[in-house]
C-alpha cells in the first residue's frame, strides 16, 4: 500500500500544482487512498520531495531530479547560507552581498536550484546580481532567501 501511495504522490505532483500537504492529501483521497497529514509528511521526507518556486511566485511540490543532484544542491545550499551577508531587490533584480570571494559560490547555489523565474545570475567577488522574470518573482525569491538564511 505504501509503495502504491508513494507512486501516486509522485504522479500527482508531476501533473498538478500542489502547494500544501492538505492539497496533496485531498488529491490522494480522491484517488482512493487513505492517510493522514503525518503519513503524507513522512512520504514527502522519504521521497525527498521539495518545494520549488514556480514562475507565478507560488511554491509547489516537486521531485528532486536525482540523488546526486540532491546531495550537490544540499552542499550548495549550505555554502549559500554561510556566505550571504545581505540581499535586497529593486524591480526584477536581486542583489546579494556575500563574504569576499564567495559570490560565485552563492550564484552557483542559486543556479543549481533550477528556479524557473530566475532569468540568470551574474557574480563578481562579493556581489551576485539575479535577474528575475518580474518584481513579484523577485519579492518571492527574497522571501525564500530570508527563510533559507533563518
Amino acid at each position: 500500500m505504501k509503495t502504491q501511495r508513494q507512486a501516486k504522490i509522485m504522479e500527482i505532483i508531476s501533473t498538478q500544482n500542489v502547494e500544501t500537504q492538505e492539497q496533496l492529501l485531498s488529491a490522494l483521497q480522491r484517488e482512493g487512498f487513505r492517510g493522514t497529514q503525518a503519513t503524507i509528511s513522512r512520504d514527502i521526507k522519504e521521497l525527498r520531495i521539495v518545494k520549488e518556486l514556480s514562475s507565478l511566485g507560488t511554491y509547489r511540490y516537486t521531485a528532486p531530479t536525482s540523488e546526486m543532484d540532491g546531495t550537490f544542491s544540499s552542499r550548495l545550499n549550505t555554502i549559500f547560507r554561510e556566505c550571504v551577508v545581505s540581499f535586497d531587490y529593486a524591480q526584477n533584480i536581486i542583489v546579494i552581498r556575500t563574504l569576499p570571494g564567495l559570490a560565485s559560490a552563492a550564484g552557483s547555489a542559486l543556479d543549481s536550484m533550477n528556479i524557473s523565474s530566475v532569468v540568470g545570475t551574474l557574480a563578481g567577488d562579493d556581489t551576485v546580481m539575479v535577474v528575475m522574470r518580474d518584481s513579484n518573482c523577485a519579492a518571492a525569491l527574497c522571501g525564500e532567501i530570508k527563510h533559507l538564511l533563518a
